[in-house]
């Protein structure tokens, strides 16, 4: 409701009206232009760190950032679950409940950010050797970790405030100030790691100040935007009293949010096990493979970013309660993935040659086995897409612990089974087929609770036991709520 003497605020379109395709494609762009930047940003700032540094830095970067990868799970997880309830309520027309989700995420992460940061900082000798971080590489890692949890505060609040945006349907801002980050962040890694200038020569710690540098300025810019525009979500006069933390708020996040963070986990776990076995069969099959994964990263880029957008897409009409609307997302955004997935799958398999020779010598024999891995998996990234944009559909009622469950089975169970059982008879050959067997057992569960699955009953919070609505208004029943002529539109 809008208070008397209120000026309208201006604010990005609201997910919940007009064309639902071309809407979901314009509002994905930018989540995908988000993507590309942060993993451009860590290939270039590996090339300055091995050009400059050799392997050892290279080991000690990758050591960190495997830690780094992880704790940002939990942002993920908990930033994700703030921004299916801002989506919510802006779908809802509740702004104030928006602003009060906004300001309960924002001191959650200000204090996690700062005692995990200080935990981290103290702790890094033991973080790297519990790691089994080579002893070469041991003295850099720790410089290097040591300025990322330096970072941390300023890259949890950034990551966090890019999220929340987002459910509130702005895409646009995210990507202007990761372009900063990333901006200063590949401008200053080989100043500050050569000294090169008036710059200091902080080797391998010089990368990870780089890092820090571009957080806060990032964070700073985003803030200073947000109240000069002013976006929707700022937080002003009497509004302030939002920062102060709702407990049935912060429970929801935190116990919605935990899942979607362990799906981060359950990723780096198959990674890693699956790395190992194909370590075992050789160096030529293990570079063949990293060279590979490298380009999967970009197949699935579009994929994540349309499930994103489609996530914030259904919340906003979740909170509408046009059902309708999120039941034709999910359609859209699985068309969409098909088309832009498919043709970039298609484009790599044209350009493979060229590709390879990116990262391996003209005559490595790696090259013919990356090529026979890529002709195996790449396609199979398509049905990632489909799976991860009706999970993302799925979530954004609140349905969090089922989509976990079915990745968790589909990774480590049917791809580890696969692997393992078939490798004696098919060799290596077992391990690349068990992706997109593992991938098909997803997308079969994926479609499978999004048609028959509980997810349009689910909660963002607990009910009362007297049957009241929980306060924070994310205690509705998706289904049960439908007014009449929402139901004639679904039938």
């Amino acid at each position: 409701m809008k208070r008397a003497g209120e000026r309208p605020r201006r604010g990005p379109p609201k997910l919940t009206e007009g064309p639902i395709t071309s809407t979901l494609f314009w509002f994905s762009l930018p989540v995908l232009g988000t993507n590309v930047l942060q993993s451009l940003n860590g290939s270039v700032n590996a090339v300055w760190v091995g050009q400059f540094l050799g392997e050892a830095g290279l080991t000690a970067t990758a050591n960190a950032n495997l830690v780094l990868f992880l704790l940002l799970g939990v942002v993920f997880g908990v930033g994700m679950a703030a921004t299916i309830m801002v989506g919510q309520a802006i779908g809802a027309g509740d702004i104030a409940r928006a602003k009060q989700v906004a300001g309960t995420g924002a001191a959650f992460f200000a204090v996690a950010s700062v005692l995990v940061g200080l935990a981290g900082f103290l702790l890094t000798p033991t973080i790297l050797r519990m790691l089994g971080t080579p002893g070469e590489a041991l003295g850099m890692a720790e410089d290097y970790l040591r300025v990322i949890f330096l970072a941390l505060p300023a890259l949890y609040f950034l990551t966090f405030l890019m999220m929340t945006l987002r459910g509130a349907g702005d895409a646009r801002t995210p990507l202007i100030f990761m372009a900063v980050t990333v901006g200063i962040d590949m401008a200053l890694n080989p100043l500050l790691i050569r000294g090169i200038g008036p710059f200091p020569r902080l080797g391998i710690a010089g990368s990870a100040t780089s890092t820090l540098i571009g957080q806060v300025i990032a964070l700073i810019g985003m803030l200073i935007y947000i109240y000069k525009k002013p976006l929707p979500l700022r937080l002003v006069g009497e509004e302030l009293k939002y920062l102060k933390p709702d407990l049935s708020i912060l429970k929801a996040t935190i116990t919605k949010g935990l899942p979607m963070g362990a799906q981060m986990l359950v990723v780096s776990g198959s990674a890693i096990i699956m790395m190992g076995m194909v370590n075992g069969h050789g160096t030529v099959t293990a570079a063949a493979y990293g060279v590979a994964a490298q380009i999967w990263t970009y197949i699935q880029m579009p994929a994540m970013a349309i499930g994103a957008a489609a996530s914030s897409m259904a919340a906003q009409n979740v909170g509408a309660r046009q059902w309708r609307r999120v039941e034709l997302t999910a359609r859209s955004g699985a068309l969409i993935n098909l088309a832009l997935t498919g043709a970039l799958v298609l484009l790599i398999y044209a350009a493979e040659p060229y590709l390879l020779r990116l990262f391996l010598p003209g005559d490595a024999p790696a090259i013919a086995v990356a090529s026979h891995i890529n002709l195996i998996v790449a396609w199979s990234f398509i049905m990632f897409g489909v799976t991860f944009v009706l999970f993302g559909v799925v979530r954004s009622t609140g349905a969090v612990t089922p989509p976990l469950i079915a990745l968790a089975v589909s990774l480590l169970g049917v791809r580890l089974v696969f692997a393992k059982a078939l490798e004696p008879a098919w060799g290596a050959d077992a391990i690349y087929w068990s992706f997109p067997v593992s991938m098909a057992a997803s997308a079969l569960m994926a479609f499978g609770y999004y048609r028959w699955g509980g997810w349009r009953k689910a909660r963002m919070a607990p009910v009362r036991e007297s049957g009241e609505v929980d306060p924070t208004g994310f205690a509705t029943p998706a289904m049960d709520a439908l007014c009449p002529d929402e139901e004639d539109a679904r039938g």
